[in-house]
């Protein structure tokens, strides 16, 4: 790989796209163990250079301007300043909000332009998505001036809260009394919180954007509790993530992660090393006992257990080494770039980890059992329990993101199916700032069928997770035309349409479907869409749809995750069994 060529898969160009698709996933699945994406060296050095010098310097200088806790480069004089701490925040969902960091780029499906975000959240006419049709005023799917005038405002608060200095706090001061820098005004946070929520309210996508099930609660707790009970919550906020995220890899779908994802790092220089992560190169490509160590010892354990650590310890040794821990965790994944690029809020998790654990142990009056009230912990952390519980045992109702599945695996996701000719039409999609993946990478200087063996590249990705097995066995039970069919990767796809995707199925589900067909129109059959929700933690079975863009839902059924990771990607058996619980029209019980 150079810094400016990438290691593109050896195929004949020409020839390649004329064979059959299981024999394309094959070749790509095994060129990715190898080399990932083979994106050249000079993606991830843009990624970094945004990160410090967007993300970090900018951030970093802006924060302590305005805080009086200067200068920028004097590390000792800030790092455990609560006033930067916070701005710290509003810095990251600021970026966040306005499309910039997380689900940025070429990693993420953004070839031209490499931003989303704002392109099409500050454009009327766009298509907006609500997370529940119940809520009254938020009807339609079409974004309005009043949604256009939500969304910058939520940026103003933002911008208005960290550019203002800190002002004086009674409870501060009690705490630290040798501060100076204050904190921000509470009065501050009350925009925020309440364009986070009308915004959400009117569009999912901004919200699960904007972070929202995780930064939403710390900008409450900035705005209506004192110092100590304050910094006690971020630290039930931040173990809840880390925890959830842990039990969230439980299971059989975690472990197929791990061997994709260190194979697309470009800090991973050896290819034994990534080949070591599979059982048999080439000749079995599901995870080997290193990459089940990887997930569930470095992954599922560090992720349960160092948080637990964290909140309870009350040695300064044992923190610290808990602190290590979870920074280089933090560091590992923002080193991996996985495809949803969540570097900014991996470098800020990091932070936090040493702002909150050593620059207020519990040793020093911040332990969980030191918050005034006491019940008031209990209450705290119900609250934030309460998604993660109910999107766990109920996926269908709640985002993998307020679930706490960062990466897990168990991921609603899709495959698309297009007719000849037919993928061509979203390019009308009235007020879309972009054009199809596809048709960006021709216009960066990529010819036709190199670009089309890169869009295959990402459903080669997905074959090689638990449910990309599933997927491909839904399409090939259920179209008998496949092979004439162009099949996208609908996280990448969705990207190109809404502006945003982080892994995310209800991002593209039959709502997303329906709001483009309203504008586009494809004739039955033109637009096959096969979905799948994420695994409740307490099923053995993951539920699936079949979408014909032009008709709805026109197929539900089940299959067994268990039968999902016994397969190799490309599906040299067949597919695997599916049960069939409803068909369009009639209801059925059938196994295939």
């Amino acid at each position: 790989m150079g810094f400016k060529t990438g290691d593109f898969p050896p195929v004949d160009p020409e020839t390649f796209l004329d064979e059959p698709l299981f024999d394309r996933m094959k070749a790509l699945a095994l060129h990715w163990v190898e080399y990932g994406f083979g994106s050249p060296k000079l993606i991830p050095a843009t990624y970094v250079v945004k990160l410090l010098f967007v993300y970090v310097l900018a951030g970093v200088a802006l924060v302590t301007w305005t805080s009086g806790a200067g200068p920028f480069w004097d590390v000792t004089h800030w790092w455990n300043q609560p006033v930067v701490y916070q701005k710290l925040v509003l810095w990251t969902i600021l970026l966040e909000t306005i499309g910039i960091a997380g689900s940025w780029g070429p990693i993420a499906g953004k070839f031209k332009p490499m931003t989303g975000g704002i392109l099409f959240w500050a454009r009327p006419g766009t298509i907006r998505l609500r997370p529940w049709k119940r809520v009254p005023f938020t009807g339609g799917d079409r974004r309005s001036g009043l949604d256009v005038a939500l969304y910058l405002a939520f940026l103003a608060s933002l911008l208005v809260a960290i550019v203002l200095p800190g002002v004086p706090s009674a409870s501060l001061t009690a705490a630290l009394p040798g501060t100076t820098t204050g904190l921000v005004a509470p009065a501050l946070f009350f925009a925020p919180i309440a364009l986070y929520v009308l915004n959400g309210l009117r569009d999912k996508t901004i919200f699960l954007a904007a972070r929202g099930e995780q930064y939403l609660p710390a900008l409450v707790f900035f705005a209506f509790l004192p110092f100590v009970n304050m910094i006690i919550a971020a630290k039930l906020l931040i173990c809840i993530v880390w925890i959830g995220a842990g039990v969230s890899k439980f299971g059989r779908h975690f472990t197929n992660v791990v061997p994709p994802m260190v194979s697309n790092s470009p800090c991973v220089p050896f290819k034994w090393l990534k080949r070591a992560h599979y059982r048999d190169f080439p000749r079995d490509v599901r995870p080997s006992g290193v990459a089940g160590f990887m997930a569930h010892v470095g992954g599922t354990t560090v992720e349960v257990i160092t948080p637990l650590v964290l909140l309870f310890s009350t040695n300064h040794w044992v923190t610290l080494a808990g602190v290590a821990v979870m920074v280089v965790f933090h560091l590992f994944i923002t080193s991996t770039f996985p495809l949803a690029v969540p570097l900014e809020w991996n470098i800020l998790f990091g932070y936090l980890a040493v702002f909150l654990f050593l620059g207020f142990p519990a040793s020093a009056g911040y332990g969980v059992t030191d918050m005034s009230p006491a019940w008031l912990a209990i209450v705290v952390a119900a609250a934030l329990l309460f998604f993660p519980v109910l999107g766990n045992l109920r996926p269908d109702l709640v985002s993998f993101l307020p679930s706490m599945r960062q990466y897990a695996g168990n991921w609603a996701s899709a495959l698309w199916a297009f007719a000849p000719g037919a993928e061509e039409k979203l390019n009308d999609l009235p007020h879309r700032p972009t054009q199809n993946q596809v048709d960006q990478l021709q216009a960066v200087g990529y010819p036709a069928q190199v670009a089309e063996i890169t869009m295959q590249q990402t459903i080669a990705w997905r074959s090689m997770h638990s449910q990309g097995r599933g997927l491909f066995s839904v399409l090939a039970t259920h179209l008998p035309d496949l092979e004439q069919r162009t099949i996208r990767e609908a996280e990448f796809g969705c990207n190109s349409l809404i502006g945003f995707n982080f892994g995310d199925g209800h991002l593209h589900d039959e709502d997303l479907i329906a709001a483009v067909q309203k504008r586009v129109g494809f004739a039955p059959g033109e637009w096959i869409v096969v979905w799948v929700e994420s695994q409740a933690i307490h099923s053995p079975v993951q539920h699936y749809k079949v979408i014909d863009a032009a008709l709805g839902v026109v197929e539900r059924g089940t299959w067994n995750v268990a039968d999902a990771v016994r397969e190799q990607p490309w599906l040299p058996n067949g597919p695997i069994p599916l049960r069939v619980t409803w068909q369009r029209s009639t209801s059925v019980t059938e196994t295939v």
